[in-house]
């Protein structure tokens, strides 16, 4: 008898709390949470327009540059580089050739190489290894490869300096200062993974020799791994479309686009009248790009003209690379909003393109709207049914926009779900990476040099004898995408018990994703040795 009243007590407690609670709760979420809730769809159906609109004007622009075969080749005048009997080599512009990097262990071979075997008069060329390695071993090697093309009768300059300071521009605008770029027109930059074909300059420079007007010329990234792991295939996919539409769309309308900081040839005059390289953020591609381009300087984008490099592979890496490409922007964009305004040697609907479309849509709103509206509010609206969000802007505008994103890599039409999934994960480190950016707080300098892996997985896989990795926990666990990953598990399971939308097999998939990268379970582990 006297178990059975404790038990009803208990009973009769744990409804007396589960009621408490239930009153609070709406107390709170009435006049509190439903008016903020509200808010913030609306805010995010708004960004989310910004941003279709955006995609569907790019989706015109791309569709009339093929249909009309607005080829660079038509826009600008081109003609392939001729001998000169009477002036002989002099006729050939001089090039220099920069190749940053950093502890580049697995790679420098291959982009020493490469630079070393581009097609152009030998007395026309320079090629400068700016190495900025720590790792001693590693500046011997790379110092004794140089030493080996020079052997070979290649006018190569191994360059190091006594710090780090500026990082990739400071290393770029040291190098600037031999006295031997005195005498050089134009200046090619490849990254430590970048293998340029033999004919690039033949293929690049006649458009600078031909365009006084123009300061740049992109190439295309060609990825080398990018069937190494899923992680991999799904950068393909970002980066594809970014290449064939973003680039594309700039070069055609503006003549301006974000230089990708390789890859590129630019015009030594240019780049020294806009001000040559800064260190005021971790994207001095871009800031360069963008003060030549108010300069009133060209850009043209070469998207047949495709280069080799490698994707990062590990999801440590590719975090911090991420983070680099998201937070830099910000601050820039931060940094320059004003002297874009202010400036007068460009056009009103330049300025509007690069304020509002290149940095304000495609640099803050794409990621902020991404992870804020998919990864919180939506399913925000799970525990708070009384706010609803319209079709139209929950299913419809997504799916245009995804549909949209996949003409850049039609071979992954089928891992189209997979990419969704993984750059909502993936916009969770951009929209905290963006917002330090504007707020220039925290790790907004941050530079970590993105690894690469090259062959080493193959070699170690074929001279070790295959051992078991030691498990490191703190290395594969991140908390934060366990929080958020849990966060939606559970309102996909108060979806199921109470909601109306079917939002649960979103929520539970996308719930997933985050676990599986909150446990580190994706892109290639790298074992230690």
């Amino acid at each position: 008898m006297d178990r059975l009243s404790a038990t009803n007590a208990f009973e009769g407690a744990r409804d007396d709390i589960s009621m408490q609670l239930s009153l609070i709760w709406a107390q709170i979420k009435a006049p509190l949470l439903v008016p903020l809730l509200r808010i913030a769809v609306f805010l995010c159906l708004t960004m989310s327009l910004m941003l279709f609109i955006e995609r569907v004007y790019m989706a015109v622009v791309i569709l009339l540059v093929k249909l009309f075969g607005r080829k660079p080749e038509k826009r600008y005048r081109w003609e392939p580089m001729k001998d000169d009997v009477e002036l002989g080599n002099s006729a050939y512009p001089m090039v220099l050739v920069q190749i940053p990097m950093y502890n580049e262990r697995e790679v420098y071979q291959l982009s020493i190489g490469a630079a070393c075997g581009l097609s152009w008069p030998s007395d026309r060329i320079i090629i400068q290894v700016l190495d900025d390695s720590t790792d001693p071993t590693i500046k011997d090697l790379v110092e004794l490869e140089c030493q080996r093309w020079a052997s070979k009768g290649i006018n190569i300059k191994y360059e190091i300096r006594d710090n780090r300071n500026g990082y990739k521009a400071g290393a770029l605008k040291e190098g600037m200062k031999r006295s031997y770029v005195k005498q050089c027109d134009y200046v090619a930059i490849f990254d430590a993974d970048f293998q340029p074909e033999p004919d690039f300059l033949w293929r690049t420079i006649p458009f600078l020799v031909h365009n006084p007007e123009v300061a740049l010329i992109q190439a295309r990234w060609k990825f080398v791994n990018a069937d190494e792991c899923l992680m991999t295939r799904m950068q393909e996919m970002s980066l594809d479309y970014h290449f064939t539409v973003e680039q594309e769309v700039g070069s055609s309308t503006y003549a301006f686009f974000g230089f990708n900081g390789t890859a590129g040839v630019w015009r030594i005059a240019a780049l020294n009248e806009a001000g040559g390289w800064k260190d005021r953020t971790t994207v001095e591609d871009m800031d360069l790009a963008v003060r030549a381009s108010l300069k009133g300087w060209k850009f043209v984008y070469l998207g047949s003209l495709k280069v080799k490099n490698e994707l990062p592979s590990t999801f440590k890496a590719y975090r911090y690379q991420q983070h680099r490409w998201s937070c830099g922007p910000a601050n820039l964009f931060r940094k320059m909003v004003l002297e874009i305004v202010r400036n007068k040697k460009v056009t009103l609907w330049k300025k509007v393109h690069v304020i509002y479309s290149f940095f304000l849509v495609r640099k803050i709103v794409a990621h902020i709207v991404t992870f804020v509206f998919y990864c919180v509010v939506l399913p925000a609206t799970v525990l708070v049914p009384e706010v609803t969000v319209p079709k139209w802007g929950a299913v419809y505008i997504p799916s245009i926009i995804t549909l949209l994103n996949a003409v850049g890599t039609p071979r992954s039409l089928h891992l189209m779900v997979f990419w969704i999934l993984f750059e909502n994960v993936m916009s969770f480190h951009r929209t905290k990476a963006t917002f330090i950016g504007l707020l220039e707080v925290g790790r907004v300098n941050e530079w970590i040099v993105t690894e690469k892996l090259g062959d080493a997985l193959k070699v170690k896989a074929s001279n070790k004898v295959p051992k078991k990795p030691r498990f490191r926990f703190g290395d594969r666990l991140h908390l934060l995408e366990l929080g958020v990953g849990a966060y939606l598990f559970f309102c996909g399971c108060y979806d199921i018990a109470f909601g109306k939308n079917h939002y649960f097999i979103y929520l539970f998939a996308q719930a997933m994703a985050f676990f599986i990268m909150g446990f580190g379970y994706i892109g290639t582990f790298v074992p230690n040795s």
